[in-house]
């Protein structure tokens, strides 16, 4: 089983993606544990402030370095191993091959930027990978966690229906794209399934899979 614990300025968001499809039934089947925690809960004062304005000028506001470490530590209390991973558009870029490497943890905690940023220091001295899911911008980290712990789960042994359901898929090797599907109607508006997944040749099907 594999923990995940994810840091957020939104938990609610991450409700209707992970209360559903494979990543709830991977969960029900206690294949992975995870928890999302509202970073709020470490922040200071009445307001739970947990950002501030960035030194040497500039718009919006910079989630804190203490506070971020402090809720780093709150959370290791219970797994010293966790590796730390900060969602951030600075990142190295996501591929399939880093999901491979991440299902082989045992825990993570995942940390989901937003506002203007995160305190450098948090990808200096905090995080132990930061990780990019494309070179565009959102407005925050909370999609590209779920899109991580996605990718991650679905590699679990025994978390799709077939585990040899991923051994075919795109993205197993770089660079490699899986091959055209088609399915009933054999015709539609003239369009045509092709001739060679009719033909009951296995062998002329795969070599055209893989053409």
């Amino acid at each position: 089983m594999i923990k995940i614990d994810v840091l957020t300025l939104f938990p609610e968001m991450f409700k209707g993606p992970f209360d559903s499809s494979i990543i709830k039934r991977a969960e029900s089947k206690g294949l992975v544990k995870i928890n999302v925690h509202n970073l709020r809960e470490w922040g200071e004062s009445e307001r739970r402030n947990v950002d501030d304005r960035p030194y040497g000028g500039g718009v919006g506001m910079i989630l804190r370095v203490d506070i971020i470490d402090q809720a780093l530590k709150d959370l290791k209390l219970k797994n010293k191993k966790a590796k730390v991973i900060l969602l951030d558009a600075t990142g190295v870029k996501y591929t399939q091959a880093k999901a491979k490497e991440f299902s082989k943890l045992e825990s993570m905690i995942l940390i989901a930027g937003h506002y203007e940023g995160v305190d450098h220091r948090v990808h200096e001295h905090l995080a132990d990978e930061v990780v990019s899911v494309g070179d565009y911008v959102l407005t925050g980290g909370e999609i590209p966690a779920m899109v991580l712990v996605d990718s991650v789960i679905r590699l679990l042994p025994g978390v799709l229906g077939k585990d040899e359901s991923s051994l075919d898929e795109s993205h197993k090797t770089p660079g490699y794209l899986e091959y055209p599907q088609y399915t009933r109607p054999e015709v539609y508006r003239t369009w045509k399934v092709p001739k060679v997944l009719l033909s009951g040749n296995h062998a002329e099907i795969s070599k055209w899979r893989k053409s």
